[in-house]
């Protein structure tokens, strides 16, 4: 199948890429805001957190924190538990550490080729 005008109408364009492409792609949106890597990085910093404390740590709304940690949540990023009134929210290290290889395979690959290839 050809993807010019032959392409049905209403297919969403991320179905005529990889799953790997999109998930790639996927990593990007959510680096895309400088929000969600601060979130990331306060996570890292004390290993787990309370949502409130993000919101006084990063400076932005709580509906505005909530809607970051739930971009990160959605691709799996992060994992959140109840402690009664609060969720506290973690690295999903199985996920990052995929993550990681994905992101490294991709950028790596012109490290895999040799000479003057353009």
């Amino acid at each position: 199948m050809r993807y010019t005008n032959e392409v049905k109408m209403g297919l969403a364009k991320t179905e005529i890429f990889s799953d790997q492409q999109n998930e790639i792609a996927s990593f990007a949106k959510v680096f895309g805001h400088p929000a969600r890597v601060a979130i990331l990085q306060h996570i890292f910093k004390i290993d787990t957190c309370v949502c409130g404390d993000l919101v006084s740590e990063i400076g932005l709304a709580q509906p505005t924190i909530s809607q970051h940690l739930k971009e990160l949540k959605h691709l799996g990023l992060i994992k959140g538990s109840v402690e009664g009134t609060s969720v506290c929210y973690c690295i999903d290290l199985d996920k990052w550490l995929n993550m990681k290889e994905i992101l490294n395979q991709f950028l790596n690959q012109d490290t895999l080729k040799q000479g003057d290839w353009c």
